[in-house]
């Protein structure tokens, strides 16, 4: 019996029936309707084992069968029918709480098995993630309370019988473990999801490269095996020449197609020897993690002359600064400056070219 948020709440991330979107909230009657089958349906037989004990009355065995047999099926065709179906399926909702609270009355106030169904009543309510979802459900409740004590004249016979224990079995394991599976699909949905972000946060959708976030990440772990071990690394920029003019006369189509032919370029020579990343607009950045500036230039120089050779509708070149990290205690910072001057010598000295290749000494 898993509730749906109140309408205008912002539910959590972790809400199984997160009703995001239209698709979600279409469904979530059909996904209550299998969870209310078990609770209520399993949730008669201790019901009945009480009404059998007490001799209780037809009415009694009437609305036993009406709430274990019925109510689910009805509810389902309420909500379906409604022109706002999770609207319709959160007063159906309130509706069971009210039941959960006429049943345990109509059973004398019976313990064990009022215990467990008004447990298992709020515990699905507290499972759903929605704020106070349990505290809005006390109303009817306590509704019922008072309609079964109406019908039953406030009776009051709480001892539990052998029979009763036995018949409140399957509803607390049976339920329990779907409410558990639920649980654990939930969280398989979630970490999928977390992957998916995580993807997000770390590839350029357009380019396929790294983004600066995820790019950086990699050249702060460079420069610490460095200052930890000596271990060398290389700072390599790249920036596509006359970018904007690209843009300006071919269109965004064109200058895109650009930044993926660049792209492609980086990332099939470097392999697995580092990682490459759009630093932003038309810049791209890559962490040579132990490889020297002069094994950079010549990476650089292959990727410098298979894009001037790239089959393409506007010309392009590539400008590329590369910078050694040296010995000492330097900082990502000050890295990226020098490969960043690097850059800009290859730019003031005519573009198409590379430059670096020295060791730069960072700050102590």
């Amino acid at each position: 019996m898993l509730k749906e948020q109140r309408p205008g709440a912002r539910a959590p991330t972790s809400d199984p029936l997160h009703l995001d979107s239209a698709r979600a909230r279409a469904r979530f009657p059909r996904r209550v309707y299998r969870f209310r089958i078990i609770g209520m349906g399993l949730g008669m037989l201790p019901v009945a084992a009480v009404l059998h004990e007490t001799s209780a009355p037809l009415y009694a065995w009437a609305i036993c069968a009406f709430i274990g047999l019925a109510w689910p099926h009805l509810a389902l065709q309420l909500a379906r029918r409604h022109a706002a179906a999770h609207r319709a399926e959160m007063r159906n909702l309130l509706i069971d709480s009210a039941m959960a609270g006429l049943c345990v009355a109509l059973m004398q106030f019976n313990l064990l098995p009022s215990v467990l169904i008004l447990t298992l009543a709020t515990v699905d309510k507290i499972s759903t993630g929605i704020p106070r979802l349990w505290l809005w459900s006390l109303p009817g409740m306590f509704g019922g309370f008072l309609a079964g004590g109406l019908l039953t004249g406030f009776a009051f016979q709480p001892a539990t019988s052998m029979p009763v224990i036995l018949a409140s079995l399957p509803v607390l394991l049976i339920h329990t473990i779907a409410v558990s599976m639920a649980g654990n699909a939930l969280i398989a949905k979630v970490r999928h999801k977390n992957r998916q972000l995580d993807e997000l946060t770390r590839v350029d959708a357009l380019t396929g490269l790294g983004t600066r976030r995820y790019w950086q990440e990699h050249a702060a772990r460079a420069l610490a095996a460095h200052q930890e071990q000596g271990t060398p690394a290389t700072l390599m920029m790249l920036d596509i020449d006359n970018f904007k003019r690209t843009n300006d006369l071919h269109g965004h189509a064109t200058g895109d197609e650009t930044l993926r032919t660049v792209a492609g370029v980086v990332q099939r020579h470097l392999g697995e020897k580092g990682r490459a990343g759009r630093y932003g607009g038309d810049e791209f950045a890559v962490v040579l993690a132990g490889t020297s500036a002069d094994a950079a230039s010549v990476i650089a120089e292959c990727i410098r002359r298979d894009v001037e050779a790239a089959q393409l509708e506007a010309r392009c070149t590539v400008s590329i600064g590369i910078a050694q990290l040296g010995p000492g205690h330097g900082t990502l910072e000050r890295w990226l400056e020098a490969a960043d001057d690097s850059l800009y010598r290859a730019k003031r000295g005519g573009r198409n070219r590379v430059e670096g290749g020295t060791m730069v000494e960072p700050a102590g």
